[in-house]
């Protein structure tokens, strides 16, 4: 998965956060951001006791945006994915 030497911004540990508290399960967020489910199960614990940190280095809007916009392809190539083996089930089935 992810590198055990990696240092990431709190804009990315909060966009991952972020991502499971709207509705996304930790194992799919975790996959999509190439984070191991521990690390962000830390951050997850770690922002709700406030105490959430991360790296120096700043992160500018174009960053942020293009992260964001992966893990949101990601979450529509999966959900096209299943569409399309739903769609190849039923087809076999009303024949």
């Amino acid at each position: 998965m992810g590198n055990p030497r990696a240092r990431y911004t709190l804009e990315f540990k909060i966009e991952a956060v972020r991502m499971v508290r709207n509705g996304q399960s930790q194992a799919a967020t975790a996959k999509i951001l190439g984070i191991s489910t521990q690390t962000l199960n830390a951050w997850f614990k770690a922002d709700d006791a406030g105490k959430l940190n991360g790296a120096a280095k700043q992160v500018s809007a174009e960053q942020m945006e293009i992260v964001r916009l992966r893990a949101e392809l990601a979450r529509v190539k999966m959900n096209r994915d299943i569409l399309g083996k739903a769609t190849a089930y039923f087809a076999k089935g009303s024949v």
